[in-house]
């Protein structure tokens, strides 16, 4: 169930003022079928009423022996009159309600004193829905719908005219009708419709800010020097962006001091290495003086690779676009011309959005290690969908699966293949995973299963 609901703050926050509008809705359509009820029983009982009272008195001022048939032409199927000399019988469950008490006064009132003594009014249950409306006409308010889905109650009505005569009266009342029309449906739907899309709007315009605060932190993560988020939105938003400008400026200089310290002290460690190395020069032993140039050599080397890294790291190199197909068919052309066992697959153009520089730095660096320690390396670009995968496969011995998330952090290395009689310092790997990230992309090392390792770079189209 979880799964279905939205995950973004925009749908979530709209999820809820769309719960939060139809329960007031339907919290609006239960009060307004309230009032309506009584409504339709007021106006249902006061015309019945009204039409009692004048019947009655019509009855009364007519003579005698002319009663009975004007109550013959008084009665009707939905409306029935009678005239008896005894007082009539209500049917089981007949009660005296609100409803009742309240039309037998209303009678009183409209019949005179001697007549209004001798009164009885019953609302009884659930009566048979009648053939057509009582009173001959639709009742106001009640709409087209009322009489197809309304509930009836049965109403009897004894009068005792002064003559000892019962004139009794039997109909029905409307008690109650449909909660809703379709007008008032068609309404409250249109009300909430304007109401959604009026809080959806402000909504996004509140949440806007965050996307861009989200694109902001992504941008920061592939390039610390990118352009600060524009402070916008509400106050909250704006000291969010703020604070998020401060970070990214703080983390700048940070990789800036650190470039410079690290260039300062490679220039501070290459100068007593160029003294050595003069001294070592001079040293009679043949075999003593090639031992110490030979570590001098790497020492220099390791500086110049670890001074590599931290720029290659803090260098802000401009993006455009480029084919990543051409350039890495350029790269395996120049270490072929070199006599490295390199090759590609033919692959189509694919236009990337990157630093060039830094990704053939990269590419080049997993193209070098699967030729030192896999003998062969083979190429091939594919594209799947917003991505372009690049895969690079050797023909060495693999390496160990706890091994293979370790290879690419920065100085290690694999006593049994990447010693340092192999000119390596571990500084390849973590150069290309570096760079690879600052595009958006992830590099991964997987053993193949007939021998070998690819190397499998992801980056975003």
């Amino acid at each position: 169930m979880t799964n279905l609901l939205p995950r973004s703050l925009f749908g979530q926050t709209v999820l809820i003022l769309l719960f939060g509008l139809v329960v007031s809705h339907l919290i609006g359509a239960w009060i307004y079928a309230g009032d309506r009820e009584q409504a339709v029983r007021a106006i249902g009982g006061l015309a019945a009423a009204q039409r009692v009272a004048n019947l009655t008195r019509l009855v009364e001022e007519t003579p005698v022996e002319g009663r009975a048939r004007v109550v013959e032409a008084l009665s009707d199927p939905t409306f029935k009159v009678s005239l008896s000399m005894r007082a009539p019988t209500f049917p089981e469950g007949a009660d005296q309600d609100s409803i009742s008490k309240a039309i037998a006064e209303f009678i009183a009132q409209q019949l005179p004193g001697e007549s209004a003594r001798s009164l009885e009014v019953v609302v009884s249950g659930t009566a048979a829905l009648p053939a057509a409306p009582p009173f001959g006409h639709r009742m106001p308010m009640m709409g087209p719908m009322v009489h197809a889905g309304g509930v009836w109650r049965g109403l009897q009505v004894a009068v005792q005219l002064g003559n000892g005569q019962w004139l009794s009266f039997a109909t029905t009342l409307l008690d109650t009708g449909l909660a809703v029309s379709w007008n008032f449906f068609l309404a409250m739907t249109i009300m909430g419709v304007i109401v959604l899309a009026i809080s959806a709007w402000a909504v996004r315009r509140v949440t806007a800010p965050l996307s861009l605060l989200a694109g902001a932190a992504e941008r920061l993560g592939k390039d610390v020097g990118a352009d600060p988020l524009p402070e916008l939105g509400t106050t909250e938003m704006r000291q969010a962006s703020r604070a998020f400008n401060q970070m990214q400026e703080r983390l700048r200089r940070f990789v800036e001091n650190r470039t410079r310290m690290l260039a300062a002290i490679s220039h501070d460690l290459r100068t007593p290495l160029t003294l050595l190395r003069l001294r070592a020069e001079g040293v009679e032993s043949a075999e003593d003086r090639d031992k110490m140039l030979a570590t001098i050599a790497e020492m220099d080397g390791m500086i110049g690779a670890t001074l590599a890294y931290a720029r290659d790291e803090a260098e802000a190199e401009p993006r455009r676009r480029n084919d990543i197909a051409a350039l890495l068919a350029s790269i395996v052309d120049d270490m072929a011309d070199a006599g490295l066992p390199v090759a590609m697959e033919p692959s189509p153009s694919v236009i990337l959005e990157c630093r060039p520089a830094a990704l053939r730095r990269a590419l080049s660096n997993l193209l070098d290690n699967a030729v030192k320690y896999g003998m062969r390396a083979h190429a091939a670009v594919r594209t799947t969908g917003n991505e372009v995968e690049i895969a690079i496969d050797d023909e060495g011995p693999g390496i160990p699966e706890p091994e293979l998330a370790k290879v690419t952090q920065p100085f290690y290395r694999m006593d049994e293949s990447r010693s340092r009689d192999t000119g390596g310092i571990g500084l390849g790997l973590a150069i290309a995973m570096s760079t690879i990230q600052a595009h958006g992309g992830e590099l991964t090392l997987s053993n193949l299963p007939h021998g070998g390792l690819r190397a499998r770079v992801v980056l975003p189209l």
